[in-house]
């Protein structure tokens, strides 16, 4: 297979692949609608990550909801990296139908080209995501492994923010999410995943097409998005910090997530394009290192010498989970993939990267506005 497909190689995780499968000699076609929320009203002055692609890709301007696009985008390919979605999971609440059509209705559409018309396609590699799991893998001292369900508005309003047991209702301790965890989505956007992911596996497994899913956990490093105020913890705390604003952490401060280096998770994609070993299964893409939200804070404010308000304000938002870090034993076992980064040597090359970009608007009080009148930010 030498000619890939990248759907949303444009983006953050997509261009980055494409540089490195273009150093490895394939040739790579992307499709990109270039959305404002990533590249900003003129990409080929506010976009980097368009910018770093530009020339390099055989780049079709187009939309995952279209035919025509993909008719296009299919011809002589070998391989599908399918990447585009729309991420935001506090957005994805209220802006319901946007969220399925572009990641479900996207992904249907791509499938049905390849169960009826012709196409040279052998593999499709699907980005899944960590909101698959919803709050992942617990141990109750009296009931085992179990998987909370979604926290109740009642106790977070009251403080407590821990999840309980399904079963007796007791504080549960945290364990990694392996992949055969319980697919138990808390958000529309985790929905959403957990159906492409499905539907990828299903579809093209009748149709003798290999598939990969990989189930990428909070990425981050140079290059992605500063100005989009939905998704990013880093992007939107670091926006924050370089405008000099305050930042306010949400529920007790306590609250963990697995933050892996893209460099990893260029790695990880290009193992599982590469090994047939990969296909037809789901693997998880992180460090296996829950970091809480207060430690990131901290770290990002040490690492640009700006000092600026933080404040645990108890705030929460319907739908985020407390906790989840990835099992990635099977990743590691059967592709070889090991984490080359960890959090500190990332997070220093990312606020380094970050310094010598100008400095966005921010617009995170106006995406927390917006959960407000929804009632989904408390």
């Amino acid at each position: 297979m030498k000619n890939i497909l990248i759907i949303g190689g444009a983006g953050f995780i997509g261009s980055n692949i494409a540089l490195e499968l273009i150093c490895k000699g394939y040739k790579v076609i992307v499709l990109d609608n270039l959305s404002h929320q990533i590249h900003g009203k003129d990409p080929k002055t506010t976009s980097p990550l368009y910018l770093s692609i530009l020339g390099k890709v055989n780049f079709i301007n187009g939309s995952v909801t279209s035919r025509k696009d993909w008719d296009k985008a299919l011809k002589g390919q070998d391989a599908i990296i399918r990447l585009a979605a729309d991420t935001g999971t506090g957005q994805s609440m209220y802006e319901v139908q946007r969220y399925v059509d572009v990641n479900i209705g996207g992904t249907a559409v791509m499938l049905d080209i390849l169960a009826n018309s012709r196409h040279t396609i052998q593999k499709v590699i699907i980005a899944s995501s960590r909101a698959i799991y919803g709050e992942g893998k617990y141990q109750c001292c009296e009931h085992g492994i179990v998987f909370p369900t979604e926290r109740l508005d009642i106790d977070m309003s009251e403080g407590d923010f821990n999840c309980k047991c399904p079963l007796c209702h007791k504080v549960v301790n945290l364990l990694a999410t392996t992949e055969d965890s319980k697919i138990h989505p808390t958000s529309v956007y985790g929905i959403t995943k957990q159906t492409q992911e499905q539907l990828v596996l299903t579809v093209c497994k009748s149709l003798g097409i290999s598939a990969v899913v990989f189930c990428y956990q909070n990425v981050y490093g140079p290059g992605q998005s500063l100005s989009n105020p939905y998704t990013g913890i880093l992007s939107i705390f670091s926006t924050r910090i370089k405008n000099g604003n305050g930042i306010n952490i949400f529920e007790d401060g306590k609250e963990t997530r697995d933050f892996v280096y893209m460099d990893d998770v260029v790695n990880a994609t290009i193992f599982g394009l590469e090994k047939g070993k990969a296909n037809g299964q789901v693997y998880n893409v992180g460090t296996g290192v829950p970091i809480d939200v207060l430690i990131v804070a901290q770290t990002l404010i040490k690492n640009y010498g700006i000092e600026i308000p933080l404040e645990i304000s108890g705030n929460y938002r319907l739908g985020d989970i407390r906790h989840n870090y990835a099992d990635i034993t099977k990743s590691r076992e059967e592709l070889g993939f090991l984490p080359q980064w960890t959090f500190e040597r990332g997070i220093e090359d990312f606020t380094r990267w970050v310094n010598y970009q100008d400095v966005t608007e921010d617009k995170y009080d106006k995406s927390i506005l917006e959960m407000k009148k929804k009632g989904l930010y408390k």
